[in-house]
């Protein structure tokens, strides 16, 4: 009798089994700081919130130019796909060592700004290798592991950094522990991971990729629903907490509680989890449009849970809270794997590195617009907060006309 357990696990190439083990290590790394690192620079070091904000905002400037970088040094032969990778690990670590030594503003400034280089690196080197080392059918599941990954390594480190905070009080020993982790990410890269980037006859200059991705127009038509799709995202981590927090009545009459709204986020957290490799198998047989407006579908659906909830037509407001995260959960775990897979289909084995930089930047902006569209909503009236989630439900119309377009234009193409 077979193992239940290896049967549901995807057949995958041993690479991308290897990185995913580094990446959920460095992702508990990760996961120690995230939360508790404004939080220390406030409270310990002295900072403002808003220097802390501006300092942190910093980190998708200097991640904008590491996936730019990151991408035409990931096809470039002189660096490829494995030496980015290793420079994203050792750029992330020194950001650590700035962080620990950092007592001020602009060398706290510094540690971002290396911190977010790192990372804009990190992004199109590890995609790309995961779309060299899969056929083109494992895409999904191949990316959906990589991103289960990250979700199970960052849960755990954020729970184990709580623990540590609350026993010692020590902060900067979070950043040393973060740091290790990138290290011990470098080493099994070192040692694990082989250069994946194929032999291609005529090399393009280091640059030259960018002319041909950018005059893509499909690429083009894909990146404007990427960015609305991870300005979804950014709503559940940035506004809805704020909102179920100050807008969505309890118990008490006030606010969801702190203690309530952990244990919903936790919930959506686990579920994302738990979906990432069930769904990514479950839409396998679609093509990537129709996967896309699925997830679409499916986030009309939870911002409308979210905006029924405040407007009391769900009378249990941590049902409401509880149903809408539940298929925002879905939702995610129906867009990060099949996006990607999106992307390496449409580039060119040469430019599979551009590419993926091109759909990691959509991240970094649809995180930069995102929060403060919600933000703003939320220092309206009670009225506009609550139809903002109306207004995100009914933004689905867009775009499922948009990929509509985009399927269509790929079958013309085929």
């Amino acid at each position: 009798m077979g193992n239940p357990i290896r049967g549901w696990l995807p057949n995958l190439d041993r690479c991308v089994w290897i990185l995913a083990a580094g990446r959920l290590l460095s992702q508990v790394g990760i996961g120690f700081v995230l939360f508790y690192a404004p939080i220390f620079f406030v409270n310990q070091v002295g900072l403002s919130a808003t220097q802390v904000g501006l300092g942190v905002g910093s980190q998708s400037l200097s991640g904008l130019v590491g996936r730019f970088l990151g991408g035409s040094m990931t096809d470039s032969p002189r660096w490829g796909r494995r030496k980015t990778l290793l420079l994203s690990a050792l750029i992330s670590a020194i950001a650590d060592g700035v962080f620990l030594l950092s007592n001020n503003f602009p060398v706290f400034v510094a540690g971002n700004l290396l911190m977010g280089f790192g990372v804009g690196l990190y992004w199109p080197a590890t995609e790309t290798i995961v779309a060299d080392v899969t056929n083109d059918k494992d895409h999904n599941e191949a990316f959906a592991l990589v991103r289960l990954a990250d979700s199970l390594g960052l849960g755990v480190g954020v729970s184990l950094g709580g623990v540590l905070i609350s026993t010692t009080q020590q902060y900067r020993l979070l950043f040393a522990i973060d740091g290790v982790s990138f290290l011990l990410f470098f080493a099994i890269i070192y040692s694990a991971i082989a250069e994946t980037r194929p032999e291609q006859e005529g090399d393009r200059a280091f640059l030259q990729g960018w002319n041909v991705a950018l005059r893509d127009t499909l690429l083009l038509i894909y990146v404007s629903v990427n960015i609305v799709f991870t300005g979804y995202i950014a709503q559940i981590q940035s506004t809805l907490p704020v909102y179920l927090n100050t807008f969505i009545a309890g118990q008490d009459g006030d606010g969801l509680s702190e203690a309530t709204l952990s244990a919903l986020f936790t919930g959506h957290v686990v579920l994302t989890a738990l979906c990432q490799l069930p769904v990514a198998r479950l839409l396998k047989p679609l093509a990537q449009p129709r996967a896309l407006m699925i997830s679409a579908c499916l986030w009309g659906i939870g911002f409308t849970l979210v905006w029924t909830t405040g407007i009391k037509i769900l009378s249990q407001s941590v049902v409401g809270a509880g149903l809408a995260l539940a298929i925002m959960a879905i939702a995610v775990t129906a867009y990060t794997p099949i996006a990607s897979s999106f992307v390496v289909m449409l580039a060119p084995e040469a430019l599979r590195g551009v590419y993926l930089s091109v759909n990691s930047m959509c991240w970094a902006i649809g995180y930069f617009i995102g929060p403060p569209i919600g933000g703003w909503a939320l220092d309206q009236s009670q009225q506009v907060a609550h139809s903002f989630w109306l207004m995100a439900a009914m933004s689905i119309v867009p775009v499922l006309a948009i990929l509509y377009v985009l399927e269509q234009r790929m079958e013309c193409r085929d």
